[in-house]
């Protein structure tokens, strides 16, 4: 059992994972109806090339990716940071990316090292923006301690597609 344990993981991101964090990332908004045609057009190179600055050279200390592992293969991640939607506060943190290409418990495991990760930063609230129509994971999240908060939003490209979205909140007490 506990070799079996030790194989998943979760912890800080290394700039060398870069490249598989921005594949699954790709992959995910690819196969994902509401986001496919709005990924069309990324490039997988500037992509990765942005998860290497966020990971090496974050703007501040709280900004921060973690990785969720199976041996040593990414099988998810979650980048979070200080909230800053309007009205947030300063002990607001928010989870801007959160995906997981296994379930196999990765997605519990880099959920509650999310929760870990924010508390210890010093947060006292987590807020995550996630599609209106995602009920899958809005039902995990509720089941996991969160809850709309009754923000919402849309946004858009400029070919037109839209995807509205909700405001999920959880206290990090």
């Amino acid at each position: 059992m506990r070799d079996n344990e030790s194989a998943f993981r979760v912890r800080l991101a290394l700039p060398s994972e870069a490249a598989a964090i921005a594949d699954l990332q790709l992959a995910q908004m690819r196969s994902d109806p509401q986001l496919a045609a709005a990924s069309a057009n990324l490039n997988l190179e500037e992509m990765q090339e942005a998860w290497r600055k966020a990971i090496s050279t974050p703007p501040l200390a709280t900004y921060r990716v973690l990785v969720a592992l199976a041996g040593e293969v990414v099988a998810g991640f979650a980048a979070i940071g200080p909230a800053d939607d309007p009205d947030s506060e300063d002990s607001d943190a928010v989870v801007t990316e959160f995906r997981v290409i296994e379930e196999d418990g990765h997605a519990d495991r880099l959920l509650h090292a999310v929760v870990d990760t924010l508390r210890i930063d010093g947060f006292e609230r987590a807020t995550w923006w996630i599609p209106s129509t995602d009920d899958e994971l809005r039902t995990w999240l509720t089941e996991t301690g969160w809850a709309p908060d009754g923000a919402h939003e849309e946004v858009g490209d400029q070919k037109g597609n839209h995807l509205r979205l909700i405001r999920m909140h959880t206290a990090l007490d």
